[in-house]
Formats: structure tokens, C-alpha cells, sequence
């Protein structure tokens, strides 16, 4: 079944509705998250490589254009994909990793798991390409030059950019946790970067933000503080994040 792209909240209800039993893969995603570009490619590929699968609906959402459907499931970092069936949610996946998102969907799938695994997925992507999201392992040996200039491009991979330690969904400390809380309470779309996935990052970026503690904040990638910088900010100006985003355009 080829993907069908969501153009409105009812439309998502019909199909969400229509045949309960269905697994049905929800992918989250934005024009300006640059994971987002390859998952794009991935998540067309698995659905193609389903299309005798009736089972399986492909349902693909423009986080920022359908914010009613993002906010129903808390979506606030893209890519993000969520299996459900029966009206349960079975799988919550942030980040961009095609092998996570087949693997999960071999799980709940009715269709033989060799279906995906021998379907033609694009390369998943390097560090860079992949920058909005969680990555894997890059070399060991990175000169100074080099990861100044990935961490550029990280820093300014969406308009708001968190590092901290996990994935808005699992955070792996507690003040990471309450940054992601307090950018969703005020409804605010960013792409994060998990730094235990990237040591080199890790390092690089507290002498790249002259800031030695994680979770960190860019907004057009500049360098905003960490959670209490964050907190202050907004006791001082509850408009911070719009204000911050207009000033540093």
C-alpha cells in the first residue's frame, strides 16, 4: 500500500477508523528537519514493499501543518513514527533510524519480517544528513576542523535544537527531561540530538558553547543556555522562544 499523506484532521479520523484491526504506521515529520529528507525515502519504501499487505496502512503527517493531530500524541521532535492498532498505541519511535522503525514494524506486522529486510532501503544517514535526530557511531578520529563544522551544521538543523542525553520520548537525565517538558508545554517544534550516541559531539560541544553541562539550547544556531538560562528566560519573557527565533533570524 503506497503512503497516504494526511491533508486534514477528518481525513485522518475516517482512515484511522475505518478498519480498527489494521496495523497503521504514523510518521511525524517537517519540511525543515533535515532527517526528516531521508526517513521520507525509508518510510515510502517499506509502505511499497507492503502493498500486497492489507493490514498495514501507511499514513504519513505534516507535524507543522497538522498540529491538532501532532499535539493528540505529543509529537514534539520529527522524524517520530507510532504503530497503533485497536485504537492502542504499540510503538513510539523518535529519531532516524531505519533499521529501529523496520525492526518495530516487523514486530507488529502480520507479513513475514524477510519483507522488509530484503526490501531496498536507502543508506541510512551520516551523522550530518542525520543531524535532527538520534545518530549512531562516527570516527573515532575527527579533527578539530572537521567537528567545528559538524557542529555548525547540528546546531542550526532546525530552527530550535536541543542536545541532551536520550530522545524526548526516553530521556536519560532529569534535567534533559525538564527542558523537553517545559519546550512542550509551550507548544514549541525542535529537533534534538542525542549526545550519548556521539561522544565526539559530546566533548566538542561544551567547547564549541564554551557550556560544560548538557541539556543545551541553540535557536538559529546560536547558542541559548541550559535549563536554568531556559527557566529564566522565560520567567523574564513567557514569549522567549517566538522572541528569540524573530532576534536571531
Amino acid at each position: 500500500m503506497a503512503v497516504i499523506e494526511i491533508e486534514s484532521e477528518e481525513q485522518f479520523t475516517e482512515l484511522t477508523k475505518s478498519d480498527p484491526s489494521k496495523l497503521i504506521a504514523l510518521y511525524f515529520h517537517t519540511p525543515w528537519a533535515a532527517p526528516c529528507k531521508t526517513m521520507n525515502s525509508v518510510f515510502k519504501t517499506l509502505a511499497e514493499s507492503k502493498a500486497t499487505d492489507p493490514s498495514v496502512l501507511f499514513l504519513s503527517i505534516n507535524a507543522d501543518e497538522l498540529a491538532e493531530i501532532s499535539e493528540l500524541f505529543e509529537v514534539s521532535a520529527v522524524p517520530y513514527f507510532i504503530l497503533i492498532r485497536n485504537s492502542t498505541i504499540l510503538k513510539e519511535l523518535s529519531g532516524a533510524d531505519p533499521k529501529e522503525f523496520i525492526q518495530a514494524l516487523n514486530q507488529f506486522s502480520n507479513s513475514s519480517p524477510a519483507a522488509a529486510q530484503t526490501t531496498n532501503i536507502p543508506p541510512q544517514p551520516t551523522a550530518q544528513q542525520q543531524s535532527a535526530a538520534p545518530v549512531g557511531s562516527t570516527p573515532a578520529e575527527e579533527s578539530e576542523e572537521a567537528l567545528n563544522e559538524r557542529l555548525k551544521k547540528l546546531t542550526s538543523a532546525a530552527p530550535i535544537m536541543l542536545f541532551m542525553k536520550g530522545s524526548p520520548s526516553a530521556p536519560q537525565c532529569g534535567f534533559s527531561r525538564q527542558l523537553v517538558a517545559i519546550l512542550r508545554e509551550h507548544q514549541v517544534r525542535f529537533g534534538f540530538f542525542d549526545i550519548l550516541k556521539d561522544d565526539n559531539v559530546r566533548q566538542g560541544l561544551k567547547a564549541f558553547s564554551d557550556w560544560p553541562t548538557f541539556p543545551q539550547l541553540y535557536i538559529n544556531g546560536e547558542f541559548q543556555g541550559g535549563l536554568d538560562i531556559i527557566k529564566e528566560s522565560i520567567e523574564e519573557d513567557e514569549h522567549f522562544f517566538e522572541h528569540a527565533l524573530e532576534t536571531t533570524a
